[in-house]
């Protein structure tokens, strides 16, 4: 595969030398700086380079099963959108988009929530990106405890007050590699920085 052109546009780059002035030196290996530096960069907040959890392999993980164009399942469109742009230069992973998959809800259940368990039911080893519904992130780790079938990866960072710690707690301890962020904070636009930055690693051949 020839890689002849970048995948930053020239003020990402620029935003980049700025956030590494600001931040200095820190403890996070190189490829998790990476990710942390690009979240940073979509969110302007530098809180965040203390807030990224990444489990054994994740980043592994995610650069391999990327390049190998494992199917991406996010939980709502607006993190389908923040990485189409990049999938399409790169490995034209499959995206499938959990509120998008159903058009209806199971009793009980959010739309995105019934999407999602069914996204599992057809891609269990797929990349999963939740950034918004906390409910999609405890029903697909309830699902993995149950059948056993792992995801390639999970990016946990769903934001707000209900039931966001909860799932983050649930994927902290399930045995799935995972890259999650502490505390009520995340969102679309961080779940789509984690897995742009993951693209751009894989792309370059930086694992």
């Amino acid at each position: 595969m020839q890689k002849k052109f970048s995948l930053n546009h020239p003020i990402i780059e620029e935003s980049f030398k700025i956030i590494d002035e600001e931040i200095g030196s820190h403890n996070l290996s190189l490829l998790e700086y990476q990710i942390v530096r690009r979240v940073i960069h979509s969110t302007a907040d530098f809180e965040f380079l203390d807030l990224l959890r990444f489990s054994p392999k994740s980043i592994d993980n995610g650069i391999n099963f990327l390049s190998s164009r494992t199917p991406i399942i996010t939980d709502v469109t607006m993190v389908k959108q923040g990485i189409i742009n990049l999938v399409s230069k790169t490995f034209k992973n499959p995206i499938i988009t959990a509120i998008e998959n159903t058009p209806y809800a199971l009793p009980g259940k959010t739309r995105t929530e019934t999407g999602l368990l069914e996204c599992y039911q057809q891609y269990p080893q797929g990349i999963y990106v939740i950034g918004n519904a906390p409910t999609a992130l405890v029903a697909l780790c309830q699902q993995i405890q149950e059948k056993k079938l792992k995801p390639s990866l999970i990016i946990g960072v769903p934001v707000g007050f209900v039931s966001v710690l909860e799932s983050k707690k649930m994927l902290a301890e399930i045995y799935v590699p995972h890259i999650l962020v502490d505390g009520r904070k995340g969102g679309s636009s961080v779940a789509a920085a984690i897995v742009n930055a993951l693209l751009v690693l894989a792309w370059e051949g930086k694992a």
